[in-house]
């Protein structure tokens, strides 16, 4: 199946429903110019299809693998890697002193998502890289700035996160690796790592691991945990490559999906003790960490955005062209999408998918406000809105993006459930992406626990009011109709009341609010979400932007297909929040085995 970037909704997002213009008011922002994202994101298309889009199923069907204890990746994949360096993609939104473009991360949004719909499981590798990129740059040294930043940048290394360990998996505070000092200021680590994305492959010299790992005087729990840079081959005194490090490659995982994806096992320091040198400050790790982890939850809530749009194009096509049965009301054969239900499921795919591009290029834009803004209030906030994002992009679009891979697999039928449409192979990569990164309860708790219950809703409540601003502005003025409206103000208010009653009762009661974290961070996305069809509704009404006219009618008749098919969810979201909080509670024992059987 071929992917096509959806180029005219990814340039409707950035350039007419977000505007481009108030990132470039603001000094750093200057490249954020429209002649140039449409320019990046024509080019970026032609390489996404050309490249990438023939590779997904060579990844799959020839997985990555162990030879000799080296990893081998697919056939192509390495050549590819050398041209997305060669169009300077890695560096694109990387910091210029050292070699990056310094472009705006609402550029990266939609091109992150083209390189993940064409090809989930090349594209992770830089995805880890720009990570690495952000932490060494957030807590390096000079020195170490100077030393890894540039072939980082450039993709002649590579860079990881390692965090899990055998015994250890979101608990970080069970980790065990070990870091002791070798008294010249550097560290010797001893450990083992799992879940390590791209910890090995055929196509860099060299792989900056980032490693969590416990110091001799370190405290118990995630409070001890300090963050080391760790090369697969060392460096010597002129930053040139010297002899290996003791980091070994002792497994490649078998996965469900991402095959041609090389997910490893790390062993450090076999023989006395892995090279390591601190990044930050002691006892500091997990700290720093967030800032790679943070930047990789907005990724792959992007990655979820991406195969779901490319399953529902791939069901799309599959509907045009597969003729079987007779639709109603029709007097001959037709292709199945003329039947109802899939043509009900097609657009309502679309309409989802929309309305996540929506919201996760919203985060893509805040964090670059956040970077931008030099008014210390603004900068605030700007943050205080991008950390509340993060949860709701990474959470809710991976989420859709299973749930989309498993409608398309029903509207191919059957033959969804062979692999050789590749239908199949779509709902197996997106499976992993609710879970790495953190699991979409890990994200539910952060957005509880961190983003509300901590600041007493202050972000929430400011977005809150946000939105009740924005509807009574398009209620005065008839901007947009009245069903679209009507359906907004209900979700509105049902995230409102949610949010009172967690504020409320989480205080008192935090299982049942973690309880119930679930579906209030499905219900706020949700707002976000209508929120922004509805500005969708009414900048496509306005028809300026120089799109096919016929797209901005389409666009006004999914908005309302949205309003009336998708949002109603919200209530149901909003009764589970509303349900007594002892329910859950009380079958406590009877599911740990403690109380009766239950089946």
């Amino acid at each position: 199946m071929n992917y096509i970037p959806p180029l005219n909704d990814m340039a409707f997002v950035v350039k007419e429903l977000l505007g481009l213009e108030p990132l470039a008011a603001l000094p750093g922002g200057e490249g954020a110019e429209a002649s140039l994202f449409d320019a990046v994101l024509a080019e970026s298309a032609r390489l996404t299809q050309e490249v990438l889009v023939p590779l997904n199923s060579v990844g799959d069907h020839e997985p990555a693998h162990l030879d000799g204890g080296k990893v081998i990746t697919p056939q192509g994949f390495k050549m590819a890697y050398e041209q997305f360096l060669a169009g300077g993609w890695n560096g694109l939104t990387a910091p210029v002193d050292f070699g990056g473009q310094g472009l705006p991360s609402i550029f990266a949004a939609p091109l992150e998502e083209m390189w993940h719909g064409a090809n989930m499981a090349f594209t992770l590798g830089p995805l880890l890289t720009r990570g690495a990129v952000e932490a060494i740059d957030y807590a390096g040294t000079a020195a170490q700035k100077a030393r890894y930043l540039p072939k980082l940048i450039t993709g002649t290394w590579m860079g990881t996160m390692n965090l899990t360990e055998p015994q250890a998996g979101s608990d970080l505070g069970a980790l065990r690796t070990r870091a002791v000092p070798a008294g010249d200021g550097t560290y010797r680590l001893t450990g083992q790592k799992i879940f390590i994305t791209y910890g090995d492959q055929d196509w860099t010299e060299n792989i900056i691991h980032l490693v969590l790992a416990r110091l001799p005087d370190a405290p118990a729990g995630v409070r001890g945990l300090s963050l080391f840079i760790v090369p697969k081959v060392l460096l010597n005194d002129q930053g040139n490559l010297a002899a290996p490090n003791q980091v070994r490659t002792v497994s490649l995982e078998h996965k469900l999906g991402i095959h041609g994806s090389p997910t490893c096992m790390l062993s450090y320091g076999d023989e006395g003790g892995a090279w390591g040198e601190l990044l930050g400050e002691p006892h500091r790790g997990l700290e720093l960490m967030f800032v790679m982890m943070n930047a990789a939850r907005f990724s792959v809530g992007v990655q979820g955005l991406a195969i779901g749009e490319r399953a529902y194009q791939g069901a799309l096509e599959y509907a045009r062209t597969r003729i079987q049965g007779l639709p109603v009301g029709e007097s001959q054969l037709q292709p199945i999408v003329h039947h109802p239900d899939v043509l009900r499921m097609l657009v309502e795919m679309d309409a989802r998918l929309q309305a996540g591009r929506t919201l996760a290029y919203y985060a893509g834009w805040m964090i670059d406000r956040a970077h931008f803004e030099i008014d210390p209030q603004r900068k605030a906030w700007a943050q205080r809105r991008s950390d509340l994002l993060t949860p709701l992009v990474k959470g809710h679009c991976t989420e859709l993006g299973v749930w989309t891979s498993n409608v398309a697999l029903q509207v191919f039928g059957g033959m969804g459930f062979i692999e050789e449409t590749g239908a199949a192979q779509h709902y197996r990569d997106a499976r992993i992406t609710t879970i790495y990164e953190g699991t979409t309860g890990i994200q539910a708790n952060d957005l509880v626990g961190r983003k509300l219950w901590r600041d007493q809703g202050l972000a929430v409540r400011e977005l809150l009011e946000e939105i009740s601003a924005t509807l009574k502005e398009f209620q005065e003025g008839e901007k947009v109709g009245s069903a679209i409206l009507q359906a907004q103000a209900e979700v509105l208010k049902l995230t409102v009341q949610a949010t009172e009653r967690l504020l409320r009762q989480g205080a008192t009661d935090p299982r049942w609010g973690l309880g119930v974290a679930v579906p209030y961070l499905h219900l706020l996305s949700l707002c976000v979400s209508a929120w922004w069809m509805t500005r969708s509704a009414w900048v496509a009404a306005q028809g300026r932007g120089g799109l096919p006219a016929e797209f901005y009618r389409q666009k006004q008749n999914v908005v309302s297909f949205y309003a009336a098919h998708v949002l109603p969810r919200a209530l149901v979201l909003a009764r589970q929040i509303e349900a007594p909080g002892d329910l859950l509670e009380s079958l406590r024992s009877s599911m740990a085995g403690d109380g009766t059987v239950i089946h």
